[in-house]
């Protein structure tokens, strides 16, 4: 059978309340006590039961995070990230993988509070109106991470897209000074048109026309990265340099280039965004826009749990520090 707190308190010889101080961590227990409680918890193998502390306090300790690919290098650093923080300040994580479909993205929402989660912390592709709605309509704090809501209306933690496509853009331009091949994804997302923006303002700046032929969708995977630069490949006026929205489409983007005898960077630049760890895996190394997915996770942590506890917010809307790195993959 369960051992419960009253097993405990019978057989320690104390009150119910005593045990729950002495499992709280509150201070005001007799050293002595606090040991006789601790040792006869550990010789009936009690376990605290984390639901029924969470109906007593209102809360649970515990917060959701959703995530578009658990098994994605990018995904698994932030929530890395977010499970740190969490540690540090006492809360217990539950990871859910929403494959950034919206239907389950809703779901995995509703299942979560459902749960009687403290907080949600959010990563997808599109914020919707329906997302917002149910974000409002929640009774926990939300903040998104490394996702962005064009509204501004929910706490985010993210880095500038748009400058940072234009710096990894300019960069190109100023070794082959005409119009990079541009590689982005599936879903017209926020983040995806403000990389876009940066790419395009890059390509004024330097006065060079735009052709949209070399604009070239994926969806993120390797895969969709060796099918991209055979299109690009193709094309009658091939570009000098590729910018690929993320590290490993630009890996299926590199290699797919060498299985057709081209050589990267003297045939082809290539260019990344994320600075996971494949940009240092491959060969060459992957030139990348390094946006610190850890430091996004446990930031965005950190702000769900000044949230939760109502701590005093400065800044809702968190752009942290992006900066590029120029590797072997480009001149």
């Amino acid at each position: 059978m369960t051992v419960t707190i009253y097993d405990v308190a019978r057989e320690a010889n104390v009150s119910m309340a005593t045990v729950s101080r002495v499992v709280n961590g509150n201070p005001n227990v007799k050293p002595t006590t606090r040991k006789k409680v601790l040792a006869t918890i550990e010789q009936l193998g009690y376990r605290p039961n984390a639901v029924a502390r969470g109906l007593a306090s209102k809360k649970t300790t515990t917060v959701g995070a959703i995530i578009p690919d658990i098994s994605s290098i990018f995904f698994s650093e932030l929530a890395r990230g977010i499970e740190d923080i969490a540690t540090m300040y006492k809360y217990n994580v539950i990871l859910s993988n929403s494959d950034q479909n919206k239907d389950k993205e809703l779901t995995l929402i509703n299942t979560m509070l459902e749960k009687q989660v403290d907080g949600i912390l959010f990563m997808g592709g599109t914020i919707t109106e329906d997302h917002i709605n149910q974000f409002k309509t929640a009774n926990v704090p939300v903040v998104l991470a490394a996702t962005y809501d064009d509204t501004k209306e929910m706490a985010s933690v993210n880095i500038d897209y748009e400058e940072a496509a234009y710096e990894a853009t300019k960069h190109l331009i100023e070794k082959e000074p005409n119009q990079p091949a541009f590689v982005t994804g599936s879903e017209e997302t926020s983040i995806n048109r403000y990389k876009f923006n940066g790419y395009k303002r890059a390509l004024e700046e330097a006065n060079i026309s735009f052709n949209e032929s070399l604009v070239v969708e994926g969806d993120y995977s390797y895969d969709s990265g060796i099918e991209a630069v055979k299109q690009i490949i193709e094309l009658q006026e091939k570009p000098s340099s590729i910018f690929v929205v993320s590290d490993e489409m630009a890996l299926g983007v590199i290699h797919g280039a060498q299985d057709m005898g081209y050589k990267v960077p003297e045939d082809f630049q290539v260019f990344g965004f994320n600075n996971t760890r494949l940009a240092t895996m491959i060969r060459p190394t992957l030139s990348t826009v390094v946006q610190p997915m850890y430091d996004i996770g446990a930031v965005a942590m950190r702000l769900l749990t000044k949230y939760m506890n109502k701590e005093e917010v400065a800044e809702k809307n968190v752009v942290l520090p992006h900066r590029i790195e120029i590797r072997d993959s480009t001149l």
